[in-house]
């Protein structure tokens, strides 16, 4: 998805939206959907589906923009060197994904931790991470691992934590359809699989500051 990128700009409730995208990818993908439309029952010329092909086109760029992005490198812009040598704790950050098994939505919370080694990050580069990975078709499991393995390979830190906890559509609106079911994942290195150092990080992240 790199190549020539356009901008759409537009003022929305008095804010300026920005939509990117990849003009001959839009117009490749959205040629495929007048035909899956037919082929489901529905008329592509209607009023209300016009435009759709050209929308689900722009929402899968987006939604899959993380390919496009180094989570390397998101860390390697904010790294410091700093003595701090004890737990940092990222902890609620949202997470939307698509499933690459049905190419449903997947969704929850992501918490985080890593124990530095001479370097810290700056903060707002952990849930940049997530994104880098959730924004691409993905399964939950890969992308524990993925954000574990990129902090770890990145920091170098003493340790890592990652706990994922999610919702699947897949799960949700087809198949069984148990709409109240969450998916939880884990990934440590170093330090955090020591069953102290883990059990923290497990405490701090249901803790409460109310």
């Amino acid at each position: 998805m790199s190549n020539l990128i356009s901008f759409e700009s537009e003022e929305q409730d008095g804010y300026i939206k920005i939509d990117q995208y990849n003009q001959k990818q839009v117009e490749e993908i959205a040629s495929y959907y007048p035909n899956i439309l037919r082929a489901i029952g529905e008329n592509p010329e209607r009023e209300g589906l016009v435009k759709t092909p050209e929308r689900v086109a722009k929402a899968l760029q987006f939604l899959t923009h993380g390919y496009d992005v180094d989570g390397a490198e998101v860390l390697r812009s904010a790294m410091f060197e700093e003595e701090y040598s004890q737990m940092v704790v990222v902890k609620d950050i949202e997470v939307y994904s698509m499933c690459e098994h049905h190419m449903l939505p997947f969704f929850g919370k992501a918490h985080i931790a890593y124990i530095p080694n001479g370097h810290i990050v700056g903060l707002s580069k952990i849930p940049r991470v997530v994104d880098a990975f959730a924004r691409r078709l993905q399964v939950q499991e890969r992308l524990t691992n993925e954000i574990r393995d990129c902090i770890q390979q990145t920091l170098k830190p003493a340790g890592v934590a990652v706990v994922m906890e999610c919702k699947h559509m897949c799960m949700a609106m087809r198949g069984v359809q148990k709409q109240n079911s969450v998916t939880t994942t884990s990934a440590f290195t170093g330090a955090f699989q020591n069953d102290v150092t883990r059990s923290e990080f497990l405490r701090l992240i249901t803790a409460s500051l109310d």
